[in-house]
């Protein structure tokens, strides 16, 4: 049966496409008109390069959308053929369409490669190490943390931290440093103990060096350019696009945000000073670009890193900033983007993670 949930008229806006792709298991709108003919596409990456461009979230799709989608029609279907236009076109969906141009159904990606999706689609490995900051204590996880070092709670059959790191292994990366402070004893023991098809070095912080101090132990061991990511968020996301966008664009730093929107649950007064009121307006709605934790690096980023002392993510892009080092953000969906971080998150990431499974 078709999922409407995936069709829209061109009128609607970027902020309500965007809650259409959170609400749904797919990457790609397709736009229909009155009659539901297909008349495009829209991606999450189209969304992507507006928003790149400092676009309003409130007007509507009509400038950013494919025009000229691609589609089958139902009397030429054949899974074959469907999956050779999936692997030439590098589509993630396939609308299918009757011969008025009418869509009846659409299919994705894994409806027809399954387990070998990744294999099949020729995702070339990024070649790059990912740096796992798993030092802290965790304290929003207490007392959970006070037993086990976060990167070792289990979601599921798999603990956090292996949870991350297959992410990146469907990408080919096969380096990691795991950056290791509280309870680090217990996650090299961990690691030890399993069988693995990866290699892990650890950065040992003698003392706390906060989300970036660490980095300045393998100044003389990183390559040019490598991902660092916090040990307590999962980020659904193309990792071999997100590395070419990084160097395509000559970025110093690569930072992966997630566009969050937050309802007040009120009325908002706006006035003037002296307190006239000007407006009401009830209970708006902000979106915001958040930081996920998750960085690309280029190597001369550590430069700028004191050594042995306490150094802050957001005290090294302060100081790129000032220095005028180029730092680009990546946005993703909300739904993309999984906190592990406090208890809620972690009863709700559970949640996620266990449909992401079922798609």
């Amino acid at each position: 049966m078709l999922k409407k949930d995936i069709l829209v008229k061109e009128d609607i806006t970027i902020k309500e496409s965007l809650k259409k792709l959170d609400k749904t298991a797919e990457k790609v709108l397709l736009i229909v008109d009155k009659e539901n003919h297909l008349i495009g596409a829209l991606s999450d990456g189209d969304i992507r390069r507006y928003i790149l461009k400092a676009g309003n979230l409130e007007n509507d799709i009509k400038k950013i959308y494919n025009k000229n989608p691609i589609f089958i029609e139902e009397s030429n279907f054949s899974v074959e053929f469907a999956k050779k236009i999936f692997i030439q076109k590098k589509l993630q969906i396939l609308p299918i369409v009757n011969h008025n141009k009418e869509i009846i159904d659409f299919i994705v990606w894994n409806d027809l490669f399954a387990e070998n999706a990744y294999e099949s689609f020729n995702i070339k490995p990024i070649n790059i190490p990912v740096v796992i900051m798993a030092g802290g204590k965790g304290t929003r996880l207490e007392p959970f943390t006070s037993v086990l070092p976060k990167p070792l709670i289990p979601i599921g059959d798999k603990t956090i931290i292996e949870i991350i790191i297959d992410e990146f292994k469907k990408y080919g990366v096969l380096n990691y440093y795991l950056s290791l402070n509280y309870k680090g004893k217990m996650i090299e023991a961990y690691f030890n103990d399993i069988e693995k098809d990866y290699i892990i070095k650890y950065i040992w912080e003698k003392k706390f060096l906060g989300t970036a101090g660490s980095l300045k132990l393998i100044d003389n061991d990183i390559s040019e350019t490598f991902i660092m990511t916090n040990c307590d968020i999962i980020v659904k996301v193309n990792y071999q696009k997100v590395v070419d966008f990084h160097k395509e664009n000559k970025s110093y730093l690569t930072i992966l945000s997630s566009i969050q929107y937050h309802k007040i649950p009120y009325g908002v007064i706006m006035h003037k000073n002296g307190g006239e009121v000007t407006e009401i307006i009830e209970k708006p709605e902000y979106t915001f670009n958040i930081n996920t934790g998750i960085y690309v690096f280029n190597k001369g980023c550590i430069k700028f890193i004191p050594e042995n002392s306490y150094f802050d993510m957001p005290d090294l892009i302060k100081l790129l900033i000032k220095n005028n080092k180029k730092i680009l953000i990546y946005p993703v969906n909300q739904k993309d983007y999984i906190d592990i971080g406090e208890w809620e998150a972690y009863k709700k990431s559970i949640e996620q993670l266990s449909i992401l499974k079922r798609i």
